[in-house]
């Protein structure tokens, strides 16, 4: 295994440092204020539509799709420490390149799975930045943690399928530019496979009998940036039986497609989240003294910044590892470095940020640092693409049964 970074990405990384520094940097608290001055908080603010344009102009557009014929064709190992740079503005450097979820994991699920008519309709313009999309997955009435609880209805009714149903925290559903929903649903409800049971339409948003509730929040945010958390109701919304993604039954299995590399993304963007953090923290203790003393000189501060260090330093490596295991061997060869990805990583960096509040005090629950927003999400991507039990017990049950009797 060797991480260290190649020319092409060692070169996309400098490009990617300099538009943080000279761009995305200097527009956060630009974004702020447009947000709070624009009528609608949901519609993106003058400064995204000038950031995207910088990105793309500068070729930095599309870099999490490793298909050639559609993104920049980067591998995972590639494509891991350039997301991890936008992790350190999670709300508007993956906006401003093209490579925010839940687009990202729609435009490689459509990518992977859709028929032609259907990517010509949804994932060109999905890739040119000119609309946006949601994934209608979770539910609030069921456990949405098992896949197998969804209640949503897919009927089939001649040359349609009838959509009966409803969803909750479906990011990125309260921006306008939102122009389709990736929804998975229940085709047949009482199949005898559970996991053949589900399967996915696209529903436009225009369509009649959707309606957009309301905007959930998140520790009292709404992401404005990021489209939102929408609470969505289906009421017999019919779409024509050529907005099936894949097969009957398929729905399942195109999940756990999509979800992967997903999980990757935001691990490598948590990174990115703990090393701002960190430099946070540091510039801090040098600044403030209490008790007669620098912060930087209390010992509990120099424990916090050393443990948070090595922390950032195991995670990467994991990552690093799990995303070159995803190149060689496929993501179901990575399963398990996956899963404990997706299981250390939010809870690690949850624990920095976490710190890196308690070091400001005041300021550090405030909106004058980024740091109560940064850690609203990484404590919920402990329970984003499933909770952090769900994947302890699958790992759990693959480690055990290498000791079971005739294993």
């Amino acid at each position: 295994m060797d991480f260290a970074p190649d020319a092409r990405t060692g070169e996309l990384r400098e490009r990617l440092l300099a538009f943080m520094a000279e761009h995305v940097h200097p527009a956060e608290p630009v974004a702020a204020a447009q947000l709070a001055a624009q009528g609608d908080p949901w519609v993106h603010p003058p400064v995204v539509h000038e950031l995207r344009a910088e990105a793309r102009a500068r070729g930095l557009w599309n870099l999490f799709l490793p298909d050639t014929t559609y993104g920049a064709g980067l591998t995972n190992l590639q494509y891991a420490p350039l997301a991890e740079i936008t992790g350190r503005s999670p709300h508007l450097a993956p906006l401003a390149l093209n490579c925010s979820a839940p687009d990202t994991g729609n435009m490689e699920l459509l990518a992977e799975f859709a028929t032609e008519e259907q990517r010509a309709r949804w994932l060109e313009p999905l890739l040119a930045g000119r609309i946006r999309s949601a994934f209608a997955m979770t539910e609030p009435a069921v456990a949405s943690s098992d896949a197998t609880n969804i209640e949503t209805r897919i009927e089939r009714d001649g040359g349609s399928y009838v959509v009966n149903g409803r969803k909750w925290y479906i990011s990125g559903a309260m921006n306008p530019d939102c122009a389709v929903f990736i929804l998975m649903g229940k085709t047949d409800p009482h199949g005898t496979d559970p996991r053949r049971q589900q399967s996915m339409v696209l529903v436009p948003r225009d369509t009649p009998g959707l309606t957009v509730r309301r905007a959930m929040q998140v520790y009292g945010f709404e992401d404005h940036l990021h489209g939102g958390h929408a609470e969505i109701v289906l009421d017999d919304v019919r779409v024509p039986a050529a907005n099936l993604i894949g097969t009957e039954g398929g729905g399942f299995a195109i999940a756990q497609a999509r979800l992967g590399p997903g999980r990757i993304h935001h691990c490598m963007r948590l990174i990115g989240m703990a090393e701002r953090a960190i430099e946070l923290m540091c510039r801090r203790a040098v600044e403030r003294s209490a008790f007669g003393k620098e912060l930087a000189r209390q010992g509990v501060v120099q424990t916090w910044i050393a443990d948070a260090r090595v922390a950032v330093e195991q995670l990467r490596l994991l990552v690093l590892k799990t995303a070159w295991l995803m190149d060689t061997v496929g993501n179901r060869g990575a399963h398990t470095e996956i899963q404990a990805i997706k299981i250390a990583v939010p809870r690690e960096v949850t624990g920095i940020l976490d710190r890196a509040v308690q070091l400001h005090g005041a300021a550090g629950v405030s909106q004058d640092t980024p740091l109560a927003e940064l850690w609203a999400s990484a404590r919920t991507l402990r329970l984003a693409d499933g909770p952090d039990e769900v994947h302890q017990r699958s790992l759990a049950r693959r480690e055990l049964r290498k000791y079971a009797p005739g294993a």
